[in-house]
């Protein structure tokens, strides 16, 4: 784990699967594990637990926190719990398993770099683990980590481990989810006692992979990004006044957060829809100057010729091939009961 403190960046991801296969015990677990539960928190739950008859904590109700969920133990809307490890924070999307709900788990995988799909180990492949498979792949998420959950009702069998594991990737052909660009990979667990998820465990030796923290604190979602084209938004045309609020100075520059690629001084770039050229003159964050810009920055870019530019249009390499149309295709994943 030496290369996990060199990883200071934010990564979300979401667990999803079929109902009961634990997605809201994972979560707790992981939580609790890495001491990441408030003391009030942790103190309520351990009253609820208690008032279920449980003698060991309910890990679940640390994201089940619509009144249904808790008496019906199942997730309804998406959960979003966020936990630092202290060399990389954490955005976790907890979607629901249940049929009726696969819409909701569209929305957290909307935003997801990476998805934790968990397979309960008696059961194997379920529909809803097909379908949140394939709903992954239509969304564009790269990075998958398959979850073979309770394995201790299993007795930590690694056959049972195995054939899951061939169950999936066969799956995965036919859907084509597993691409070179996509990353998949297989943990054996226990989410209940805690196996392979932060720490290793004791029942699990025949197991020589990564944890799941380890895993997670290791896993690099934002090379795809990082090595894109540009795609720099325009949000906002900035044209700043005096304190009187009444003489503009003479300054016009284009305000935006870079989603893909990165900026430098003196780049040639065009402006769609108009493919109207120029060069970057000048890159702010705040007011500091800066040479360089890359993905996911909030900057102010101001450019060396006046080109009519407002809010929505895109700002891209000039050599890109991109360009502007008004017909494309597409695949709609319709949600509604109804037509």
């Amino acid at each position: 784990m030496n290369d996990m403190n060199k990883n200071n960046t934010v990564l979300r991801f979401m667990t999803c699967g079929s109902v009961d296969d634990g997605k809201s015990t994972l979560i707790g677990r992981l939580l609790y594990d890495t001491k990441t539960i408030l003391t009030d928190t942790l103190s309520q739950i351990e009253k609820t637990s208690k008032k279920k008859g449980m003698t060991a904590l309910d890990l679940s109700l640390i994201t089940d926190g619509l009144q249904a969920e808790r008496e019906q133990g199942i997730t309804i809307d998406v959960a979003y719990r966020y936990f630092s490890t202290g060399s990389r924070k954490y955005i976790i999307a907890d979607a629901p398993g249940h049929e009726q709900y696969t819409r909701n788990m569209v929305t957290a995988a909307s935003t997801a770099q990476l998805a934790i799909i968990l397979v309960d180990a008696r059961k194997g492949m379920l529909t809803q683990t097909r379908r949140h498979s394939y709903l992954t792949k239509l969304v564009g998420i790269k990075h998958i980590i398959v979850a073979v959950n309770k394995m201790d009702l299993v007795n930590y069998d690694e056959n049972e481990y195995q054939t899951i594991c061939e169950e999936y990737n066969s799956f995965a052909s036919a859907i084509k989810l597993n691409q070179p660009e996509v990353n998949i990979s297989f943990i054996p667990m226990s989410a209940l006692n805690g196996d392979m998820i932060v720490d290793r465990g004791d029942s699990l030796d025949w197991y020589k992979g990564a944890t799941l923290l380890e895993t997670l604190e290791n896993i690099d979602a934002t090379e795809e990004t990082k090595n894109s084209q540009l795609r720099f938004p325009i949000q906002l045309v900035c044209r700043p006044r005096d304190s009187a609020n009444e003489v503009l100075h003479d300054f016009r520059a284009f305000m935006g957060k870079i989603e893909s690629g990165s900026l430098k001084v003196n780049d040639k770039i065009k402006v769609l829809p108009s493919s109207h050229e120029s060069t970057i003159k000048e890159i702010r964050i705040g007011e500091e100057l800066i040479s360089e810009a890359t993905y996911e920055q909030s900057v102010t870019v101001s450019l060396n010729d006046e080109i009519d530019i407002s809010r929505g249009d895109m700002i891209v390499q000039k050599d890109d091939s991109l360009t502007s149309t008004k017909n494309f295709t597409a695949n709609v994943c319709w949600l509604s009961e109804s037509n």
